[in-house]
């Protein structure tokens, strides 16, 4: 008697974490727009959204972030996440639906150079235990976040927020926070993916940048403050430079 042979399957290709929270993303706003989520409504839970789309907390919580930076909801500790009204479209901000050309980011980091290069010297001056504390826990949890595969958008914001306040000028903070996650790179183009040395050692080299920062504020000097901001800043405008050339050049020679 022959046995029946069992029918060989190919492994399921495990999804990424990225690609995961920008469905999420992409479902939940598109619920906003077309008024199946009104404003003033309380978005599913956590839990409840884990089982949607069969995705882990910290999936979640990176998707809600997001959707939190672009100003479509907002997180009541507590209470739950609601969906915000529309806003004005003439108010500037930088949101999900624009176009996330190579260009576009380079703009946005032009705009950060000039804005954060100073809020570092004033944050080095005026920083305090507390401040540091807060920048520390950003910085960990940067780490703890590139090692679990996530894309560590919100701890990078996080870092970059906690400078902002230990200015002591509440402008600062406030800029930053009406901007949103979305002025990070990484929220609009899949910068790890493009770069020659791997997504790992990629965002590796960004934690290390922030780390001098960090450093130069810790050590309240203003001068190497700024400076190493400038350079951090700098560094991502020109991977995102070159990385353009080569897509250009691909383009002209295929």
């Amino acid at each position: 008697m022959q046995s029946r042979k069992t029918p060989r399957t190919e492994p399921e290709r495990p999804r990424r974490p990225r690609g995961l929270v920008q469905e999420i993303v992409e479902t939940l706003a598109a619920n906003l727009r077309e008024g199946m989520i009104k404003a003033g409504d309380k978005l599913p839970t956590e839990s409840e959204i884990m089982l949607r789309f069969d995705v882990s907390r910290t999936v979640v919580r990176e998707a809600l972030s997001r959707l939190q930076a672009s100003h479509l909801v907002e997180t009541r500790h507590g209470i739950g996440t609601f969906a915000l009204a529309p806003q004005d479209n003439d108010n500037f901000r930088i949101t999900l639906e624009d176009d996330s050309t190579v260009a576009d980011v380079i703009a946005v980091l032009e705009l950060r150079i000039s804005l954060e290069t100073e809020a570092a010297g004033l944050a080095a001056q005026r920083r305090s235990e507390t401040h540091l504390l807060a920048m520390q826990s950003a910085l960990r949890s940067f780490q703890e976040s590139i090692t679990a595969d996530s894309d560590a958008v919100p701890p990078d914001f996080q870092f970059h927020m906690e400078v902002a306040r230990a200015t002591g000028n509440r402008h600062f903070a406030d800029l930053m926070t009406y901007l949103g996650s979305m002025i990070i790179p990484r929220a609009r183009l899949n910068t790890p993916s493009s770069a020659p040395e791997g997504r790992l050692p990629y965002l590796q080299r960004v934690n290390q940048e922030h780390e001098s920062i960090f450093v130069a504020i810790r050590n309240q000097d203003a001068e190497a403050a700024r400076a190493a901001m400038r350079t951090h800043l700098s560094n991502s405008k020109e991977r995102l430079r070159v990385s353009q050339a080569q897509r250009l050049s691909h383009t002209m020679t295929d």
